[in-house]
């Protein structure tokens, strides 16, 4: 049975790409939700009722939301019934989880509590996070307890994220979600709240447990993908289309394999499988192992482009895509992105046009590079001796292909085959 404790204002610190949406659907329940952001021009877009990146169908729920007054956002950490921390967990040296962040949330809330709160850990984190979480909080405040059904309770929890960027706010709906409690209660007090919002199936384990699946979901694409970038390498050594020989195999029955890129991007995918292998790097060589090729391809697609470069006097290349998938904005571990970068630097005469739909300025990364520019699809196109295609945005799919018949074309995804 679930803590009798109330469940009626929410905040959610870090209203990034994960703790935004978490807001938006929670107020859209009818929880009074305050956001919080270390930035300020993320707290004051919001209160406008805008939304700093793109996802689809997100702003129309948060100008909803603000408008209604169900949703704010400050910089500072309020009072709540319960917390969701939604905050990056980097890596450190040797591709070690950073936990810095979870411990500047768990530091901004602990002066806040009066005894049965929840506090849901929803960033990706090692095994043991949620308890370290929990040590932070209770060493600043130790009246406190984790010990359930006290006055001075706190109810710790994880509810990793599993939501497809670009379908954010469908899935963070529809989606099954994984909840581990530090202790059966507060498993339980966590999936009351998200019961509010979430019509998939709530598990309940314990924090470890919800910590480990997390990333071995990710680990596991991460494999997939890593044999389909290996396959690919050995593929076009062996003049083999690796698209056609992954859609043959697939024939099989009980084959499923997954399509190669230039690498894996993403906060997740990217970097999940480093925490199983930094929480035990005697026993995880496979995970390593797919973490390593995937992290290599970009380099060869590099090397692909500039061998093409070096027939040229002054080659232009358009780069076409940096987000690290199709139809969004975010370019967080893009290897697209670090590609474009690289070349920028490597290519000693000649141009990058950059074409990435989903953005108006070229990241930071870029500063200072006078041979790169942010170009419009046709234009780069026109002007460019070697086409590198690198994300399958919707706008490349439908470009006409005619216009490519003069080019180099490098084509990363299998779009123009």
């Amino acid at each position: 049975m679930s803590p009798n404790v109330p469940l009626d204002t929410v905040s959610v610190i870090g209203l990034g790409y994960i703790g935004l949406p978490t807001a938006a659907v929670l107020a859209q329940a009818g929880k009074r939700v305050i956001g919080v952001d270390v930035k300020q021009e993320n707290v004051d877009a919001i209160n406008a009722g805008q939304v700093p990146f793109v996802e689809e169908g997100l702003e129309t729920v948060v100008a909803g939301c603000v408008a209604k007054g169900k949703l704010s956002a400050q910089t500072e950490t309020p009072k709540a019934d319960a917390y969701i921390v939604s905050v990056p967990t980097p890596f450190k040296g040797d591709h070690d989880a950073d936990l810095s962040y979870i411990e500047a949330a768990a530091r901004g809330i602990a002066p806040q509590l009066t005894g049965g709160e929840l506090i849901v850990l929803e960033s990706t984190a090692p095994p043991g996070a949620t308890e370290h979480m929990a040590d932070v909080i209770l060493e600043l405040r130790p009246e406190l307890t984790s010990e359930p059904h006290r006055v001075n309770s706190l109810y710790f929890s994880h509810a990793p994220e599993r939501v497809l960027p670009g379908r954010i706010m469908i899935e963070m709906v529809d989606n099954d979600r994984i909840i581990g409690g530090l202790t059966r209660e507060a498993a339980q007090l966590n999936r009351d709240l998200y019961a509010s919002f979430c019509r998939g199936e709530l598990l309940l384990t314990d924090a470890r447990t919800a910590e480990m699946a997390k990333l071995t979901e990710n680990a596991f694409r991460d494999v997939n993908i890593a044999f389909a970038n290996e396959l690919s390498i050995i593929a076009e050594r062996q003049g083999i289309d690796v698209w056609e020989l992954i859609e043959l195999a697939n024939h099989h029955p009980r084959v499923n394999i997954l399509q190669p890129g230039p690498g894996v991007g993403g906060h997740c995918i990217a970097v999940d499988p480093w925490f199983i292998v930094s929480a035990d790097r005697e026993h995880s060589k496979l995970i390593a192992t797919a973490r390593t090729v995937n992290d290599s391809k970009p380099e060869l697609v590099l090397e692909k482009v500039l061998a093409k470069a070096d027939k040229l006097k002054s080659p232009v290349v358009a780069a076409l895509g940096i987000a690290f998938k199709a139809n969004i904005d975010d370019l967080r571990e893009s290897p697209s992105k670090d590609i474009a970068v690289a070349l920028t630097d490597r290519l000693e005469q000649g141009t990058v046009l950059v074409v990435e739909p989903n953005i108006d300025v070229l990241p930071r990364e870029f500063e200072g590079m006078g041979n790169v520019e942010l170009a419009d699809l046709d234009d780069a196109v026109e002007r460019a001796d070697i086409v590198l295609l690198m994300v399958d945005h919707d706008p490349f799919k439908d470009f006409d292909r005619e216009k490519l018949r003069e080019k180099f074309v490098i084509d990363t995804k299998g779009l123009w085959r």
